[in-house]
């Protein structure tokens, strides 16, 4: 192994492998770098060639329970053993209930609260944007600048984080009103970061209400809790109280995206509840299930009996095997992985910033529990982007063995499997520094 570590990354394996990809699989999928996994296992991963590498993106925040958990493995063999499908939609069965009654139970707020299971995040809110219509009869939404949802159609209308996520395939729904969303790092011009939230909730308020749309005709407000691939941002402490205490005002239903920060990645189960929001409805998926392909909703009992039978369905939500995955992930969440969470993702924050004090190209470093990010900027009083450094970093990460991916404009994400270890945090983040150092030298 340590002779393969000397050479160039990606071996001759990845490169046939690349190869053939290119001759079948659709050009619209996006790889930052030629890693073609072969296994894997907590937070370290091989490729076909043996190169080793220590993972700090879960397969986008998706195997929160670390790669091929004994536990999750387990729970997915024992069931592939005994029932792999039966579409839940139609018929019953234990470990669908079983699920929902947990996610209910630990679910915010104290009203009784309902599940619909998909496939994605994408079709969690899909559902959700459904679910919201037919409960309100309201035709339009509220989301953010920033937001990303899903590339479905409807996910893709209430998502503005990047233009080439939207290019050719217009007309979208219209429905959609655009809101700013307060970021702390890059507030409007001439506003101070306390400032950010007032700006937002008077630009609903005085703008979007008065020329946009109604307000009586608004269904819901899409909103990350963190935003995810818009950058990583944190939201001020009193945004998404006031948000929903805004929302409430108007008949408005309150929608909190989960998909990328719920599931423990924040050091609770759910990132809203660091700002004591109960939404109406949540969606969620990635960390869910540790890799299995599963989402849901999780809405009050109120609003999701709004649903008629055959208002909504799927064949594959709540697949057996997917939800006994998920199962065994909530138990290894609540026995410890939660706690790891936020006490590793305070240490790596802690340890950014005091890179930071030595690093120009360090703008910003923020995030909650195992969720962190790094803004780099040319320079910290202008905010000027570094695009192609924060691309350089990437790319030198992967040829150190470490694994990281990219947000925002200029944004590195650290998102590890919540098994990260102390050690293990402290390899990556010494990886990152070295590589951060040689970007720091070269002109871009």
């Amino acid at each position: 192994m340590k002779n393969k570590q000397k050479k160039n990354r990606p071996g001759p394996e990845a490169k046939a492998w690349v190869s053939r990809d290119h001759a079948v699989i659709s050009k619209s999928v996006t790889r930052e770098y030629p890693l073609v996994a072969a296994s894997a296992k907590g937070c370290r991963m091989t490729d076909v060639d043996g190169f080793a590498y220590l993972d700090f993106t879960s397969g986008i925040a998706v195997t929160a329970s670390g790669h091929c958990h004994p536990k999750v493995v387990k729970a997915i063999c024992d069931q592939a053993k005994k029932l792999i499908h039966m579409s839940g939609t139609d018929f019953y069965y234990a470990s669908e209930i079983e699920l929902a009654e947990r996610l209910c139970s630990f679910a915010p707020g104290r009203l009784r609260k309902k599940v619909f299971f998909t496939n994605s995040g994408a079709e969690s809110v899909e559902a959700a944007m459904k679910l919201a219509r037919y409960a309100t009869r309201r035709p339009y939404y509220i989301a953010f600048s920033g937001a990303f949802h899903g590339r479905t159609m409807g996910a893709l209308s209430l998502t503005a984080s990047k233009a080439v996520q939207k290019k050719a395939y217009a007309p979208l729904i219209s429905s959609v009103v655009h809101a700013p969303y307060p970021n702390p790092y890059r507030p409007p011009a001439g506003l101070c970061a306390e400032d950010c939230v007032d700006f937002t909730l008077d630009w609903i308020e005085e703008t979007a209400f008065k020329h946009f749309v109604p307000a009586e005709e608004v269904a819901a407000v899409f909103v990350e809790a963190i935003q995810g691939e818009g950058g990583y941002i944190v939201p001020p402490k009193d945004f998404l109280r006031k948000l929903a205490m805004l929302a409430a005002a108007h008949g408005i239903l309150l929608v909190v995206d989960e998909v990328q920060s719920g599931m423990g990645r924040t050091g609770k189960m759910f990132a809203s509840e660091h700002f004591n929001v109960v939404p109406d409805i949540m969606t969620l998926a990635k960390g869910i299930a540790s890799g299995m392909p599963l989402g849901a909703i999780v809405a009050k009992s109120k609003i999701m009996d709004v649903w008629e039978p055959g208002a909504h369905a799927n064949t594959f939500g709540g697949n057996p095997i997917a939800c006994e995955a998920a199962l065994a992930t909530i138990e290894l969440l609540k026995d410890g992985l939660m706690d790891n969470a936020r006490i590793l993702g305070d240490f790596m924050q802690t340890r950014l910033r005091e890179m930071q004090k030595t690093h120009r190209l360090m703008g910003d470093v923020r995030g909650m529990g195992l969720m962190v990010a790094v803004e780099l900027v040319k320079d910290r009083e202008t905010k000027e982007v570094a695009v192609a450094e924060r691309d350089a970093v990437i790319q030198g990460c992967f040829e150190k063995g470490l694994l990281i991916l990219g947000c925002g404009e200029s944004v590195l994400r650290f998102m590890p499997p919540l098994t990260l270890t102390k050690k293990e945090a402290e390899e990556g983040l010494g990886i990152f520094q070295a590589v951060l150092a040689q970007v720091e030298k070269k002109k871009f």
